[in-house]
């Protein structure tokens, strides 16, 4: 009879299993939170031994402040994409979708993220410092597309960075209520809830930045269409 060989198991390159960890943690955080985050739950979703996990990431801590910082680069660069990959549309074009998506339903779990990492960075320096660095980067590209849409004409303001700071403490003030699932069963009779979806907080953004940026009321709106 003749022996079945052995199958022989493929060691990936560390560069690739990194990046494969980052990334099943960084699912972990945005569908659950950055506190189910452990070495033996990205092992069992990988199907890898912790100590594996461990050889990559001694700390859990450190795996915490990477997966978030892997999160949030994936989700700004998909928000807010660099100029060089959006040359084909206008910066209120660009500015309506960041807005629009980035309050909307589908960046629900993004906002829980943000809300769950600012309160762990109270009790984690290094988580703390990493929320600090994400901020500076997003703040310093929509800054910069702020200032575009001031070269192009299409935007008023002698304070881009002041303009961009507005905004996003709107769209950070309204995912403060990130975990309020204002559709639940539970919240059905709630007129607190109700209160919470009303229009003009759902436009309250797009207010702000037209505001500050000198644009005729509805127009990010109209944009983002």
């Amino acid at each position: 009879m003749t022996s079945r060989p052995q199958a022989t198991r493929t060691r990936k390159p560390p560069g690739e299993r990194r990046a494969e960890i980052l990334h099943t943690a960084a699912r972990i955080a945005l569908d659950e939170g950055l506190e189910r985050i452990t070495l033996r739950r990205v092992a069992d979703e990988l199907g890898v031994r912790p100590g594996l996990i461990g050889h990559y990431f001694p700390a859990a801590d450190d795996l915490v402040s990477e997966a978030f910082a892997h999160a949030a680069a994936q989700e700004r660069d998909t928000l807010l994409p660099p100029g060089a990959h959006e040359a084909d549309r206008s910066p209120t074009a660009r500015l309506a979708a960041f807005l629009v998506r980035l309050t909307g339903a589908d960046c629900l779990d993004l906002s829980r993220l943000w809300l769950n990492a600012r309160h762990l960075s109270r009790f984690k320096p290094g988580l703390r410092a990493t929320v600090r660095e994400q901020e500076s980067l997003t703040r310093t590209a929509l800054t910069g597309l702020v200032e575009e849409g001031v070269r192009r004409g299409e935007f008023r303001t002698d304070d881009p960075l002041g303009a961009a700071l507005h905004i996003l403490v709107t769209v950070d003030g309204l995912g403060a209520y990130a975990n309020d699932d204002i559709d639940s069963s539970d919240d059905a009779g709630d007129s607190d809830s109700d209160d919470l979806n009303h229009p003009a907080l759902q436009d309250l953004a797009l207010t702000v930045a037209e505001h500050r940026l000198a644009l005729t009321p509805g127009l990010l709106r109209a944009a983002a269409i």
